[in-house]
């Protein structure tokens, strides 16, 4: 059984969640960034701590 695209979804809400998340996510790398702290990830079923100064890296070759 395949999962359908949340993008196709019906309700309007639930295809904006996706945005949101993204928002959300960039803005708690700024967060991260500006504080000097490190943020927790779900990788793998794993959490994942990664410190500032890594996202900090990531976030600059992103921009680029």
């Amino acid at each position: 059984m395949k999962t359908p695209d949340i993008s196709t979804a019906k309700n309007a809400d639930l295809r904006a969640s996706v945005a949101a998340l993204r928002r959300a996510a960039k803005s708690a790398r700024q967060i991260a960034i500006q504080t000097n702290t490190a943020i927790v990830v779900v990788k793998d079923g794993k959490l994942i701590r990664i410190p500032a100064k890594e996202v900090r890296y990531h976030t600059t070759l992103r921009d680029r």
